[in-house]
């Protein structure tokens, strides 16, 4: 099973659909996107380019089960399809936020949440939320 996003001439995506292997494999049994993407053109009668495989197993540039990762994320509604660097990526959750390429993730601009949570803390449901405004990632219970 394949799966592919449906995207919009300016790059969003509009929905995930999922195709059979019958309709992405050429006539030698190999999966091929292309294979896939006529057939979707064809059977939803939107063109062929603006639909991007996507792998299910694939979040923040990493395969969840080792293998290789497909363009950055598993492709969301609301993502944006990035043709420059191949990947898909999630809405910009914060203005200041800086997206990083590599693991296609957006990122604070003072690094990720502090991890130095106590047991009690973490028993109590201590969690850090970021703020905007200050610039800072908070303590939250």
């Amino acid at each position: 099973m394949a799966n592919f996003a449906k995207i919009s001439e300016t790059n969003e995506v509009l929905n995930v659909v999922h195709v059979d292997d019958k309709d992405t494999t050429n006539g030698k049994g190999v999966e091929e996107e292309a294979v896939g993407q006529q057939f979707l053109e064809k059977s939803l009668n939107w063109p062929a380019h603006l639909w991007i495989k996507t792998s299910l197993n694939t979040r923040a540039g990493a395969h969840r089960q080792g293998g290789t990762p497909l363009r950055g994320n598993y492709a969301g509604i609301g993502f944006t399809w990035d043709s420059v660097n191949e990947i898909f990526i999630a809405p910009k959750p914060y203005p200041s936020w800086v997206l990083n390429t590599t693991d296609a993730r957006w990122h604070s601009p003072i690094g990720d949440a502090p991890k130095d949570l106590t047991a009690e803390e973490i028993a109590d449901g201590t969690i850090y939320n970021w703020n905007e405004d200050a610039g800072t990632w908070d303590k939250t219970t």
